[in-house]
């Protein structure tokens, strides 16, 4: 099977440049299917590296108020795994970017972890981010994935000790995901003051590329956090300009553009 890492491309490329990747965060089939395609599009088209997909789900803990209706809006709408999968294969049809999808283990364990991930990869999904699943749990999963050649992106929080930072890492392939906030996903006024310091611990564990996410909304905290790390996450910021135009999608369209391009701008060209 083909295997273009694209997350390892990406982020290869960004070093050679000097720059930390963009990753912009929205909820797959929100608000619908193809007004998500458009807003895949036009992040993509407006400094987004890498496409981090939530994948609807009717229970999702991690999320604050803003990504929950998000996919409570897709799941409404009648989004189902199929459009999901089916939105990855059309966004392939005008872009190589990497693409993670942001999921919970139910999903993947319904379905069949095999099947799963075997239908993701054929749709063009690059990496998986499952929320609810420790390293220490996730034996199956990885070993499907290596078969499949399917990333595993696992999450560092403040509150990991020390000396389970090795047993993440370990486990974990294409990126590592520290949340730079504890609780759930959300703008923030201002950023964790340990940046630098958190991100050096789990440096001294691996090579993988670190991106930071959780409550980043503007070009200044992009601009802080790109400093400290090699990936930048921005979601809540962008799925607010979903949430306050619903039924107007070309303005929606021009905002989550404009947003894009303007947190691109905290990004060192």
């Amino acid at each position: 099977m083909d295997d273009p890492d694209r997350i390892a491309k990406l982020f290869s490329s960004c070093k050679k440049n000097g720059r930390a990747a963009f990753v912009g965060y929205v909820c797959a089939c929100d608000p619908d299917f193809e007004q998500s395609l458009e807003i895949c599009r036009t992040l993509l088209n407006n400094g987004v590296d890498l496409l981090e997909l939530g994948v609807p789900f009717s229970d999702p803990l991690a999320d604050g108020l803003t990504n929950q209706l998000a996919a409570q809006r897709a799941l409404e709408a009648g989004c189902n795994q199929d459009q999901v999968f089916r939105l990855v294969s059309e966004i392939r049809k005008f872009s190589d970017a990497p693409i993670v999808f942001y999921t919970y283990y139910n999903i993947v364990f319904s379905q069949g972890i095999e099947n799963y991930v075997s239908q993701a990869k054929d749709a063009g999904v690059d990496g998986l981010l499952t929320l609810d699943l420790p390293p220490e749990e996730a034996e199956e999963l990885l070993e499907v994935s290596k078969r499949f050649k399917m990333k595993n992106v696992f999450i560092v929080a403040p509150t990991t000790p020390r000396e389970r930072i090795p047993t993440i890492t370990q486990s974990a392939s294409g990126f590592i995901y520290y949340v730079s906030r504890e609780g759930v996903t959300g703008e923030r006024e201002d950023l964790a003051g340990d940046l630098n310091d958190r991100v050096g611990a789990i440096r001294e564990f691996s090579d993988l590329p670190v991106v930071v996410g959780f409550g980043i909304s503007n070009a200044d905290q992009v601009r802080e956090v790109a400093q400290a790390a090699d990936g930048v996450v921005v979601g809540s910021a962008l799925v607010n300009c979903i949430s306050g135009n619903l039924g107007n999608p070309e303005i929606i369209i021009e905002q989550i553009g404009c947003r894009a391009a303007g947190l691109a701008e905290g990004l060192p060209k």
